[in-house]
């Protein structure tokens, strides 16, 4: 179960912004926008590969010690951060990241 919560919580995020620019009939930056899809693709990749059974135990390690905190620190929360003002704050997504990273380094027993 948390799996699957954990799983969705990008795509949450993704639509829960998309629906309040939506619901103002504000333009976001067409730059943010790309910025913030193209780093949840990257984010959604790094996800599949710590579920996968099949992916190495060092990227695993890679992934969870690196790559996802730096994507999700300098590109997808700041972009969240801009499209969805005022409903997130940089102390939730980083309790968020944190609940994440947590789950998947206790999942495969990594130490970073």
């Amino acid at each position: 179960m948390k799996k699957i919560t954990l799983m969705a919580l990008p795509l949450t995020l993704f639509f829960t912004g998309c629906q309040k620019q939506q619901a103002e009939d504000a333009k976001p930056d067409a730059a943010i926008v790309a910025q913030f899809e193209k780093s949840d693709a990257v984010i959604g990749a790094y996800l599949d590969k710590l579920d996968s059974p099949e992916t190495p135990q060092g990227e695993k390690a890679q992934i969870l010690c690196r790559d996802y905190p730096a994507e999700y620190k300098t590109k997808y929360m700041p972009a969240l951060l801009v499209l969805s003002p005022g409903e997130y704050t940089e102390a939730n997504l980083l309790a968020d990241l944190k609940s994440v990273l947590d789950y998947y380094k206790n999942k495969s027993a990594i130490k970073c």
